[in-house]
């Protein structure tokens, strides 16, 4: 768990970079909720249950969006963050697809248990082979010489990773922050993925 979110802070800070302050591998977590309060680079998270949670920003924060792509826009070569769920036969259902830009390519590169349910999994790899199914698409991406197969259908929802910036965080935005929690329970984060044009981060 702690990797992935260890790769997606890579990844994200690939887009955004030349260079992001990173906080320790094993405090890394995401922080989802909708925004309370952003001001003096502290946002205030309303999470979808438990207390609120206040973030201090790092000063040199990113912030990234997301816009909606189609099935046929992913090609093969193009290098991708996949979230979905294993199967027993080894196959992926994916529940997301991120296509990334070219400066994100290799980011985080690998596969890794992911939280948004039981045997949820994230893959940064490229893709290698695409194939018609039955209800969609089969792609076979690689990473560090693995191969591994997404079944993807048309209701899969497709996103291409942009930048942002902090005029996104507004409250009652819905946002994912990568942050680190200290000793004393504090969180400083310095990733952010917001809600844009009505696009809604989940990963």
């Amino acid at each position: 768990m702690r990797a992935s979110i260890l790769a997606a802070g890579v990844a994200i800070g690939l887009l955004t970079a030349p260079a992001w302050a990173q906080a320790p591998a094993e405090t890394l977590m995401p922080i989802r909720g909708t925004i309370v309060t952003f001001a003096d680079n502290v946002l205030t998270l309303k999470p979808k249950s438990g207390r609120d949670e206040t973030i201090a920003m790092a000063p040199n924060f990113k912030v990234s969006k997301l816009v909606k792509r189609k099935l046929g826009d992913i090609k093969s070569g193009d290098f991708v963050a996949s979230t979905g769920m294993r199967h027993p036969d080894g196959t992926i259902h994916a529940v997301e697809i991120r296509i990334f830009p070219e400066a994100l390519r290799g980011g985080g590169e690998g596969q890794f248990p992911w939280d948004l349910s039981p045997n949820s999994v994230m893959t940064n790899a490229t893709v290698t082979g695409i194939a018609g199914a039955p209800k969609g698409k089969t792609f076979t991406v690689q990473y560090k010489g693995t191969t591994s197969t997404y079944i993807v259908d048309p209701s899969t929802p497709i996103f291409a990773q942009e930048r942002g910036d902090a005029s996104l965080l507004k409250p009652k935005t819905y946002v994912v922050v990568l942050a680190s929690r200290h000793p004393d329970g504090s969180l400083t984060g310095a990733y952010v993925t917001a809600t844009a044009n009505g696009v809604r981060p989940r990963m």
